[in-house]
């Protein structure tokens, strides 16, 4: 068996040890999820919702549990992790009751003298693979509309925040059922050897690369794939006075990290100094340490160096780190504002997933929408004007799953999150991720 150190981000010591699920503790997982998921699906749409909002109360109940096992594995303040595990909570209500309602789409007398209905039927088991930058949360937007469908889910968590997993799967088994939810900690190849073992679907939330990866092993299972934003935020001439603010805010939360965090902001050129200086000025007013946490762990942090070193950015400005007795050792970076960058820098064409923002221009709207759609990911952006026509035309011209105006990075579970193109295909939140978890099946009956 593999071994890995857990560090913590605040300090850069070694804070446990993890023990990486290999290929007997992979086949027992899903072993065990195979043998409850007929089970659990038997289960009327009410039971399931009245055993989920008994693993909601058991969240709530132990909140104080929840928030230091996040802070544990990612660093946060205590108020961002008890946000984020109140969050998750919210969400895996929502699905509670969202499974309730008819989602059926077609049922009557279609052909003559025939009835027919559609039933939707969970997939069987389900492997979530879900990331470091919101442990429980991303785990909750995967496991609440699979579970809540009628699937059993062996839930893979990133190597370096295996925390509230485990936390999960201890009071899921309580709540809804032995090997209904199973926390399968390990490192990128427990996720290979998962993906590969025998499941009936791979939700996957992470990298490009990682991504592709799963594709190519799951072959023809279904498969849903979140990969990343580097989000534009086009600023127009006649933004509000707070976008500055808002947008440095939105870009450091999480420190960055984050896949709908705003990356990469887009202006006109007549705007661009003034736009510059409002963002930097807006960044030298928040430090990493009181105002945001730190990176997650030391591949990120090299990952983000190696970007901002290598960026040809001819103007960078930088804000403070004032960090408490201790923590000088963990994985803080400055927030950044990179501006004066041609279009194929590195900080622009790869997602830096740290507190930094670079700045473009374009002579034109039409430029503007072009620089914003110039990248391979496609998950969200935003548009910041006063005008409401023009923003919202630059709205519907913006190719990704989600656009904000004059706002950035607020989400609600009954609104569908996805991405396009290199940010992968489907959908998390809403009614609608529950058919990503389901496959429809038609029944016609001769009625004569």
């Amino acid at each position: 068996m593999n071994f890995v150190d857990l560090t913590d981000p605040r300090t850069g010591q070694v804070r446990n040890r993890l023990s990486c699920g290999g290929p007997a503790e992979v086949s027992a997982a899903v072993a065990a999820a195979r043998a409850a998921a007929p089970g659990w699906a038997s289960l009327t749409a009410k039971e399931r919702s009245h055993r989920l909002l008994a693993l909601v109360a058991l969240i709530e109940q132990h909140l104080g549990e929840y928030v230091h096992a996040e802070i544990a594995g990612t660093g946060k303040s205590p108020a961002d992790a008890r946000a984020e595990v109140l969050n998750s909570a919210d969400v895996l209500r929502f699905y509670a009751g969202a499974v309730r309602a008819d989602l059926t789409p077609a049922a009557g007398q279609l052909l003559p003298g025939r009835e027919s209905w559609v039933r939707w039927e969970p997939l069987g088991v389900v492997a979530a693979i879900v990331p470091w930058n919101y442990p429980l949360l991303m785990a909750a937007w995967r496991l609440g509309p699979a579970l809540a469908a009628g699937n059993a889910v062996v839930l893979k968590p990133a190597e370096t925040t295996p925390d509230t997993a485990v936390l999960l799967a201890s009071h899921a088994a309580s709540a809804l059922g032995a090997g209904v939810l199973v926390a399968l900690p390990g490192d990128r190849e427990t996720g290979r050897l998962l993906v590969g073992a025998q499941v009936d679907a791979v939700a996957f939330t992470g990298s490009q690369a990682g991504g592709l990866d799963v594709v190519a092993r799951a072959g023809l299972r279904r498969v849903s794939l979140e990969l990343g934003g580097n989000c534009a935020a086009v600023v127009l001439p006649d933004a509000p006075d707070d976008t500055y603010d808002a947008l440095v805010g939105a870009c450091t939360y999480n420190a960055g990290q984050s896949c709908a965090a705003p990356a990469r902001v887009i202006t006109l050129r007549s705007h661009l100094d003034e736009t510059v200086a409002r963002l930097a000025a807006a960044m030298r007013a928040r430090r990493a340490g009181p105002d945001f946490g730190p990176l997650n762990n030391p591949s990120q942090v090299a990952r983000f160096d190696a970007i901002v070193s290598s960026s040809a950015a001819q103007a960078l400005h930088r804000g403070d780190v004032a960090v408490g007795s201790g923590e000088d050792g963990g994985f803080w970076r400055p927030g950044l504002i990179l501006a004066d960058l041609p279009a194929d820098d590195p900080a622009v064409t790869g997602e830096m997933f740290g507190p930094a923002l670079t700045v473009q221009a374009a002579d034109d709207l039409d430029g503007v929408v072009a620089l914003a759609n110039s990248v391979p990911q496609a998950l969200a952006a935003s548009v910041w004007g006063t005008a409401v026509g023009p923003s919202l035309r630059l709205a519907q011209q913006l190719d990704c799953g989600e656009v904000w105006v004059n706002c950035h990075l607020e989400q609600t579970a009954e609104l569908p999150h996805g991405g396009r193109r290199g940010s992968g295909h489907g959908t998390d939140l809403s009614v609608l991720a529950l058919t990503e978890y389901q496959r429809p099946k038609t029944v016609t009956v001769r009625l004569d």
